[in-house]
C-alpha cells in the first residue's frame, strides 16, 4: 500500500477528479464506499452551499473524502476586452432567440480571497482539501492543516511542484496535458510546458519527497498500475466516471462523450478564459473567429458568457455550447455505476500488476 492510501485510510490508490459541473456527492460517496477517495467539487458555489454539499456528502460516507477549491488568480476587469467579447458573441445568442448579457461577472471566488468558504473548509473537516490554479495563501494553508485536513494542489511543471512543496503541500497531483477540465496552470499568462502525464510523474517522483498523484487521460487498472510503476502513489481518473449515472453530466454531456467526438478533444480558452481540454461541439469550432484578433476576458469571466450561451442553446435543446470536458482518454470511457466501475478498475489493476510482476 502507498504512502498515501496508508495516511487516509484508502483500501485503493485512485482518486475520482473533482471535476466541477459533473461531481456530486452520491458520485464522491459511492467512489468512497467502493474502497479509493471520492472528491467533491465546491469551487464553482459560494460557502453556504458547499456546506450543505459537504454534509449531504458526509450523510452518505463515513469514509475519508476530498474537496476541491479553486486557488485562481484574481481576474483583472477590462470591461473594453468584455464588450467586444460580447460583442463576438451576440450574434450566436440572437440565433437562439435569447438576448446577450448587457455585461459579465466575476462568477467564481477563489479560496484565496473567500474567507467564509476556508471557514466551512475548518468547520466541516473533510480528511482532504484540494486546490486547482494554484496555491492559497500560507495563511489558508496553515489553518487547514491545523485541522488535520490533508492538503493536495494540481501541478504542470517541476516549478509549480516544487512551490507546492516548499508551502506545505502534502500531495501533488501531476496534471499531464493529457488531463481533461482545465489545466492547472498557476499563472495562465506563463509559457506551458504541456508534460504528458507519464513525463511528469517520472520527473516529480525523482525530485520531491511528497507523494505524487498522477493525472491526465488515465481511464482503467493497466493506466493506474503504469502510473504506480512510474513511482506515483496513486492515480487520479476524471472523465472515467463521467459516465456513471451518479455523474451531473446531461444527456448532451454524455451523447458526446460516447460520441466520434471523443477521439479529438481538444485545448481552448474560448469558454472560460483559461486553457481547458473539451470535447469539440459547436462552441469550441468556433475559436478561429472568436480568437483571430481578441482574447476572451480573464477567467472566470469569460465563463459567466459561456454558462449563458450554453443555457440559451439547451432551452432551445441544443446541446452543442456546453463546456463538456474530457481527457484524451475519453474514448475508453464505460458507463457503469461508480461503485461498480471502481470494483473493475480494482480488478484490471490487480491483472496489470500481476502482468507487470
Amino acid at each position: 500500500m502507498t504512502r498515501f492510501a496508508q495516511r487516509l485510510g484508502l483500501r485503493l490508490p485512485f482518486i475520482q477528479a473533482p471535476m466541477a459541473g459533473t461531481s456530486t456527492p452520491a458520485l464522491a460517496a459511492a467512489v468512497c464506499n467502493a474502497g479509493a477517495l471520492g472528491s467533491l467539487a465546491v469551487g464553482a458555489v459560494d460557502a453556504n452551499a458547499a456546506r450543505a454539499m459537504i454534509d449531504d456528502l458526509r450523510a452518505r460516507t463515513r469514509h475519508a473524502f476530498n474537496i476541491n477549491v479553486f486557488s485562481h488568480q484574481k481576474a483583472k476587469v477590462d470591461p473594453v476586452r468584455e464588450q467586444a467579447w460580447l460583442a463576438r458573441l451576440e450574434p450566436f445568442f440572437h440565433a437562439l432567440g435569447s438576448e446577450c448579457p448587457a455585461h459579465l461577472r466575476e462568477i467564481y471566488r477563489s479560496i484565496s480571497d473567500d474567507d467564509e468558504m476556508v471557514e466551512v473548509l475548518a468547520q466541516t473537516r473533510p480528511a482532504v482539501v484540494s486546490f486547482h490554479f494554484g496555491l492559497p495563501p500560507g495563511s489558508v494553508i496553515a489553518r487547514l492543516k491545523a485541522c488535520g485536513i490533508t492538503l493536495l494542489a494540481t501541478a504542470t511543471c517541476l516549478r509549480e511542484a516544487i512551490a507546492a512543496e516548499r508551502a506545505g503541500i502534502d500531495a501533488v497531483v501531476a496534471q499531464g496535458y493529457e488531463a481533461g477540465g482545465h489545466r492547472g496552470v498557476f499563472d495562465p499568462a506563463a509559457p506551458d510546458s504541456q508534460l504528458g502525464v507519464a513525463a511528469l510523474t517520472r520527473l516529480l517522483v525523482r525530485t520531491l519527497s511528497i507523494p505524487v498523484i498522477a493525472a491526465g487521460a488515465i481511464m482503467d487498472g493497466a493506466g493506474i498500475a503504469a502510473m504506480l510503476a512510474l513511482g506515483a502513489d496513486a492515480a487520479q481518473l476524471g472523465t472515467a466516471f463521467i459516465g456513471c449515472p451518479e455523474s451531473a453530466a446531461d444527456a448532451h454531456y454524455r451523447a458526446a462523450l460516447l460520441g466520434l467526438g471523443a477521439t479529438a478533444t481538444e485545448m481552448t480558452s474560448i469558454i472560460s478564459g483559461r486553457p481547458a481540454r473539451a470535447l469539440p461541439n459547436r462552441f469550441t469550432a468556433l475559436k478561429k473567429d472568436l480568437l483571430k484578433d481578441l482574447a476572451p476576458p480573464d477567467y472566470p469571466i469569460a465563463y459567466d458568457a459561456a454558462k449563458a450561451l450554453a443555457a440559451a442553446a439547451r432551452a432551445k435543446g441544443e446541446g452543442g455550447f456546453g463546456a463538456q470536458w474530457a481527457g484524451q482518454g475519453a474514448p475508453l470511457a464505460r458507463t457503469l455505476p461508480a461503485a461498480e466501475l471502481v470494483r473493475l478498475l480494482e480488478e484490471e489493476l490487480r491483472a496489470a500488476r500481476a502482468h507487470l510482476a
